[in-house]
């Protein structure tokens, strides 16, 4: 009887295994990443404060008509170098930061396995379901915390392959050294002041999606997620029989 007690309690008992979830080099390009993000975020917001007016076309002053004026005043006129210079510095490490991770993806088929959406998993259903759990914030299992789902999934590449490309296309197209040999970059855009506008609402994108994505690490359980991704491990249930 205690024998039988006692290979019953074994049988139920639980513990925890660690599981690989994000190797190192994700991990190192995420917070390199974030903090390359973080100077950009600071930077380009003194920049943008030294003058608050979007234009259309290759010029653009205060002497020029406005596409947009941003209701924020000129209080940093003529005192951003740092800010230029940090954001110039930052913009690099975020590039070649991404070569990196893009390369890395690519050959270990990180973006297939794990990141790109499976054409059987896009559809209305899918995505509404997923809209539906998140508005209704509820916190996933530790099994499906091991896997972005569908939402998540097209959220990550829309960024990853379009939002990023696109602000350090338009980035380059501001700069004078670039497209003086690569003129085509800004050509396409329809001027320097047009590639600086496109840059501003790309910017404003990418913010968004770090304040939300910010927002739900904390509603999934701020541990669980950050755990995996300074580790490389998370923790996921195991039933011993």
């Amino acid at each position: 009887m205690a024998e039988s007690a006692s290979f019953a309690g074994f049988a139920s008992r639980s513990d925890t295994t660690a599981s690989l979830r994000h190797p190192a080099v994700i991990r190192i390009t995420h917070w390199i990443n974030a903090l390359s993000f973080i100077a950009l975020l600071v930077s380009g917001i003194a920049i943008l404060l030294s003058h608050p007016r979007l234009y259309w076309g290759e010029t653009g002053n205060v002497a020029t008509p406005s596409l947009i004026d941003l209701p924020l005043p000129f209080v940093l006129a003529n005192q951003n170098g740092w800010a230029r210079y940090l954001h110039f510095q930052a913009a690099w490490l975020a590039v070649l930061n991404g070569l990196v991770y893009v390369l890395s993806g690519l050959l270990t088929r990180h973006f297939r396995k794990s990141l790109l959406p499976a054409w059987g998993e896009i559809s209305w259903r899918s995505v509404v379901q997923s809209i539906v759990n998140h508005a209704r914030i509820r916190r996933r299992s530790e099994e499906e915390s091991l896997a972005y789902n569908v939402l998540e999934r097209i959220t990550y590449s829309i960024v990853i392959f379009i939002l990023f490309p696109l602000a350090i296309w338009t980035g380059l197209a501001m700069s004078p050294a670039i497209t003086s040999v690569f003129p085509t970059l800004v050509l396409i855009l329809g001027g320097q002041q047009s590639a600086r506008t496109i840059h501003f609402f790309v910017s404003c994108f990418l913010a968004m999606f770090l304040v939300i994505h910010i927002a739900m690490v904390c509603l999934a359980g701020f541990g669980t997620c950050m755990r995996p991704m300074i580790t490389g491990y998370s923790a996921a249930k195991r039933t011993e029989v």
